[in-house]
């Protein structure tokens, strides 16, 4: 479905939006100094980009496979683009609330396309590919909070309006994609059985509780690990460096495990990485261990919502809106974990931030293990995911992360 020219420039794509979502963190002073905030009101501008990254992942999902894949993806990058320069130049605030939003909403087509895209496009090499996709995501995670602390939050309007800038010659790299999806192949017959329904339903509730609880850890890391690093003891610089250690190595991590993702199956990684990060996260009670911990906690999360959708494309290669239902839920996670593990730790303190978190990580543990026993008949034991997830419409969907934080 890719020229080469055409995933070079989607992993430029993936930089981006992995910058885009980056950059409204450290601009919040300049947000309040500009407009006259206060710290919650200047904290929607990244609410209003996740509620438009939901509906643009949701909207678009209704329309792709009527549409071609390039006019999809190449609206996405338009509104983006649009989006992140009206934010910059907006004269109030409520307007570019909504501009973030309209941002958000390219965003959310890119992330959703994207990933669907490259999970039904690469055959045996979905999975490994997906890593790669996802992994460009970190890299701009890293590279959008650098930059702004580069030229000064007191300039976000011109870091805005650069990436705004830099997204537009995308869309001339989009003549490399192809515009249908790979013919339907081996799919089942629809069925009417009631009891095969439920079944498939529980299936997604289950994938769909994998990525809500996994993006919640990513997420609770992210935001906890300075203050529980500097309550046993660590310095505040050390703190903040061990997060951008975890955030690093969550990048690493997903270029790692894309030549292990041909040789190895889908579940059985994700059965790894989930088994890995809870370890880390007890080990991470241990102060003396905790910030190596954490970076472990980094490396083992990384493959889990990129792999996953092929995984889930094989498992219901049936369900049309799988794919969306997850992503919207990475999303949705990372939103909620700030209150809902916020008031957990509240009751139980900092120093059980590690536990609070390993108890979730360990409920996707046994969530994995479920669904690799549910989905034994149609997932192969196999080392190799050696076929690409079925589409389930005209392009239509398998699902396949994301993931993707982000959030991440």
């Amino acid at each position: 479905m890719f020229s080469r020219a055409a995933v070079v420039a989607s992993c430029v794509g993936f930089i981006l939006i992995g910058a885009l979502q980056a950059l409204y963190g450290p601009s919040i002073p300049a947000f309040r100094d500009a407009h006259g905030l206060s710290p919650s009101a200047a904290g929607l501008a990244l609410s209003a980009h996740f509620v438009g990254g939901v509906a643009g992942v949701l909207g678009f999902d209704r329309l792709f496979g009527r549409i071609g894949n390039r006019t999809l993806l190449g609206s996405s990058y338009l509104l983006m683009a649009g989006g992140a320069a009206g934010f910059a130049l907006a004269p109030s605030w409520p307007l570019a609330l909504g501009l973030a939003l309209l941002a958000g909403l390219g965003f959310g087509g890119i992330d959703y396309g994207l990933n669907q895209m490259f999970a039904v496009g690469f055959g045996r090499r979905s999975a490994a590919m997906l890593n790669v996709l996802n992994a460009h995501f970190g890299i701009g995670a890293i590279l959008g909070p650098a930059l702004i602390g580069l030229v000064g939050a007191e300039h976000y309007t011109l870091v805005f309006l650069g990436f705004a800038v830099l997204t537009l010659p995308l869309v001339l790299c989009l003549a490399g994609v192809r515009d249908e999806a790979p013919p339907r192949g081996g799919a089942e017959p629809e069925t009417t059985d009631k009891a095969r329904n439920r079944s498939l339903a529980t299936v997604l509730g289950a994938f769909v509780l994998l990525y809500v609880l996994h993006v919640g850890v990513e997420a609770g890391v992210g935001g906890w690990e300075p203050t529980h690093l500097e309550t046993v003891g660590y310095g505040a610089t050390a703190a903040a460096s061990a997060t951008s250690v975890y955030w690093l190595m969550m990048t690493v991590g997903r270029f790692l495990v894309a030549p292990l993702a041909l040789r190895w199956s889908a579940p059985a990684i994700i059965a790894v990485s989930c088994a890995g990060m809870t370890v880390c996260l007890l080990l991470a009670a241990i102060p003396a261990v905790a910030p190596y911990a954490y970076a472990g906690v980094g490396l083992f999360i990384a493959p889990i919502f990129p792999t996953g959708l092929p995984w889930l494309g094989r498992a219901a290669p049936r369900a049309r809106r799988a794919g969306a239902l997850v992503i919207a839920a990475s999303m949705i996670g990372g939103v909620a974990a700030g209150p809902v593990l916020g008031k957990a730790i509240e009751l139980s303190g900092i120093r059980a931030v590690p536990l609070v978190l390993g108890a979730v990580s360990a409920v996707c543990l046994i969530t994995t293990v479920w669904l690799i026993r549910a989905t034994s008949s149609s997932v192969s034991p196999t080392h190799t995911m050696t076929t690409a997830p079925a589409p389930a419409r005209a392009v239509e969907r398998t699902s396949a992360h994301a993931r993707p934080d982000a959030h991440p």
